[in-house]
Protein backbone atom coordinates (compact mmCIF):
# COMPACT_ATOMS: atom_id res chain seq x y z
CA UNK A 1 0.00 0.00 0.00
CA UNK A 2 1.13 3.35 -0.90
CA UNK A 3 0.73 6.76 1.15
CA UNK A 4 0.18 9.60 -0.35
CA UNK A 5 -0.70 13.03 0.95
CA UNK A 6 -4.20 14.46 0.48
CA UNK A 7 -2.97 17.57 -2.04
CA UNK A 8 -0.32 14.84 -4.01
CA UNK A 9 -3.75 13.03 -4.45
CA UNK A 10 -5.48 15.95 -5.74
CA UNK A 11 -3.18 16.96 -8.00
CA UNK A 12 -2.34 13.57 -9.38
CA UNK A 13 -5.86 11.50 -8.73
CA UNK A 14 -5.96 10.57 -12.34
CA UNK A 15 -2.37 8.71 -11.96
CA UNK A 16 -3.83 7.38 -8.85
CA UNK A 17 -7.08 6.01 -10.18
CA UNK A 18 -5.01 4.07 -12.57
CA UNK A 19 -2.81 2.80 -10.24
CA UNK A 20 -5.76 1.79 -7.81
CA UNK A 21 -7.09 -0.08 -11.35
CA UNK A 22 -4.21 -1.86 -11.64
CA UNK A 23 -4.42 -3.63 -8.04
CA UNK A 24 -2.09 -0.70 -6.15
CA UNK A 25 -3.84 0.51 -2.75
CA UNK A 26 -3.37 4.08 -1.10
CA UNK A 27 -3.79 5.47 2.10
CA UNK A 28 -4.36 9.35 1.94
CA UNK A 29 -2.74 11.23 4.66
CA UNK A 30 -3.70 15.05 5.78
CA UNK A 31 -1.78 16.87 8.15
CA UNK A 32 0.26 13.52 8.71
CA UNK A 33 -2.73 11.37 9.77
CA UNK A 34 -4.26 8.42 7.62
CA UNK A 35 -8.12 9.65 6.15
CA UNK A 36 -8.57 7.41 3.64
CA UNK A 37 -8.01 4.49 1.68
CA UNK A 38 -8.23 4.51 -2.10
CA UNK A 39 -8.74 0.59 -3.23
CA UNK A 40 -9.74 -1.29 -6.09
CA UNK A 41 -13.82 -1.97 -5.50
CA UNK A 42 -13.60 -5.33 -5.82
CA UNK A 43 -11.38 -5.62 -2.91
CA UNK A 44 -13.29 -3.28 -0.83
CA UNK A 45 -16.18 -5.62 -1.41
CA UNK A 46 -14.47 -8.94 -0.76
CA UNK A 47 -12.92 -6.98 2.29
CA UNK A 48 -16.65 -5.78 3.93
CA UNK A 49 -18.60 -9.02 3.09
CA UNK A 50 -15.76 -11.08 5.02
CA UNK A 51 -15.94 -9.08 7.84
CA UNK A 52 -19.75 -9.19 8.09
CA UNK A 53 -19.74 -12.79 8.12
CA UNK A 54 -16.99 -12.96 10.48
CA UNK A 55 -18.42 -10.63 12.95
CA UNK A 56 -22.14 -12.52 12.08
CA UNK A 57 -20.96 -15.43 13.27
CA UNK A 58 -19.20 -14.76 15.99
CA UNK A 59 -22.28 -13.32 17.30
CA UNK A 60 -24.21 -16.41 16.61
CA UNK A 61 -21.88 -18.00 18.67
CA UNK A 62 -22.19 -15.69 21.58
CA UNK A 63 -24.16 -16.19 24.72
CA UNK A 64 -26.44 -13.16 25.48
CA UNK A 65 -25.18 -11.37 28.57
CA UNK A 66 -26.80 -9.39 31.07
CA UNK A 67 -30.55 -9.31 31.77
CA UNK A 68 -33.15 -7.61 29.06
CA UNK A 69 -34.86 -5.71 31.55
CA UNK A 70 -36.48 -2.58 28.89
CA UNK A 71 -38.96 -3.31 26.19
CA UNK A 72 -38.45 -3.08 22.62
CA UNK A 73 -41.13 -0.36 22.53
CA UNK A 74 -39.22 1.06 25.64
CA UNK A 75 -35.84 1.31 22.88
CA UNK A 76 -37.55 2.84 20.65
CA UNK A 77 -39.73 5.51 22.62
CA UNK A 78 -38.31 9.22 22.25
Amino acid sequence: MKTISAAEANRQFSTVLREVAQGEEFTVLSRGRSVAAIIPIAKGIHDRAGAKHTLLSRLCKQRPIGSRSWTRSELYDA
